[in-house]
């Protein structure tokens, strides 16, 4: 019997060409299979790194805020420590101001006479005492009753430790008188030395912090008055005491004065009054 003419060949042939083909279709889908899932798995790696990065950026984002945070309350703590300073200061002026209105009232109430004047000048108390009470004429041994003008203003002082003290000489215009030469060569000599006596005074016999004191003598070039006049002359004569806080002791510490020059000091024949006081 032929091939042909056998049914059952027929069908073996038919069943080994199907199963060819349902094998190729059943790779093809695997094949598919394995290529979606390979798609599938390299998406995932590439979420998986997209979602490390993310995270890695979100934790730096985090470390830049708090940073940032840390700071802005830096800052802030800042502002609040400048801000206080600053009511401090504000507070410390104001107290200052009104010990310093408290000190030239109780001032004016137990120094100023025709003899003892007190100003005030651009934040300076200056208590102004002419020379006859402090001085004999052409000395710069202090008096008792410059003493005791002094020791008042000491106890005044004593309750404004922080207050310094600037003590001045002045003269008139009237040359040194010859027998007191041999002492003081000039006027700035006999102011400069009166001002140390006040100040050695202060610090020595009256308790002033030696800290607070300083002394410079201007002999005839500040003068308040004329002195032409006797009376002008007799109010140039003085000591100023200025008293002064911090901030302006530091301005005022190396105060200038006029260089002595023929211009400033009158001609050897000038004529003069015959009894200089000092």
């Amino acid at each position: 019997m032929s091939e042909e003419s056998n049914p059952f060949s027929s069908q073996a042939a038919a069943r080994s060409g199907n199963s060819s083909r349902l094998g190729w279709g059943v790779a093809a889908i695997a094949g598919a299979l394995a290529i979606l899932f390979l798609v599938f798995w390299y998406n995932a790696l590439s979420r998986q790194h997209d979602l490390e990065s993310l995270r890695d950026k979100i934790v730096d984002a985090n470390n830049s805020l708090n940073t940032a945070l840390a700071e802005n309350q830096k800052l802030k703590d800042q502002v609040d420590t400048l801000q206080k300073q600053v009511a401090d200061l504000e507070q410390e002026k104001a107290m200052t101001a009104q010990m310093a209105h408290s000190l030239e009232n109780e001032m004016r109430a137990d120094l100023e006479s025709k003899d003892v004047t007190i100003s005030k000048l651009q934040g300076k108390l200056t208590v102004n005492i002419l020379d006859r009470v402090l001085f004999d004429s052409g000395e710069a041994i202090l008096k008792p009753a410059g003493e005791s003008v002094i020791r008042k203003i000491a106890a005044l002082l004593a309750a404004h430790p922080n207050l310094k003290i600037h003590v001045i000489g002045h003269t008139d215009n009237i040359p040194v008188r010859p027998n007191a030469r041999s002492k003081f060569a000039s006027n700035w000599e006999l102011s400069t030395a009166r001002a140390l006596a006040a100040v050695h005074f202060l610090t020595e016999q009256a308790g002033v912090d030696s800290r607070r004191v300083g002394a410079v003598g201007y002999g005839e070039f500040r003068p308040i008055a004329d002195n032409a006049t006797a009376e002008g002359r007799s109010k140039n004569r003085r000591i100023a005491i200025t008293i002064l806080p911090d901030e302006l002791a530091a301005a005022d510490a190396a105060p200038t004065a006029r260089p002595v020059t023929p211009a400033n000091l009158p001609p050897p024949d000038t004529a003069a009054p015959t009894t200089p006081v000092k």
